[in-house]
């Protein structure tokens, strides 16, 4: 997943998300925008901890 489809999760603006995951906002924009690339390690974690936070199932992945 990307850090855009991991706040969609959310339903949060970049900034509501940045103060929630204490994440500064300009690393969000320029995740989302492509400037930078989140590392792997992050999206795993972003991704399970916010659907502990929002209580979304996990989709299964096949191909993995």
């Amino acid at each position: 997943m990307t850090v855009k489809e991991i706040r969609g999760l959310t339903e949060l603006s970049q900034r509501a998300f940045s103060v929630k995951y204490n994440i500064p906002i300009r690393t969000i924009e320029d995740w989302e925008a492509g400037k930078r690339k989140a590392p792997d390690y992050v999206l795993l974690m972003l991704e399970r901890i916010v659907r502990e936070d929002f209580n979304k199932p996990e989709e299964k992945n096949i191909d993995n």
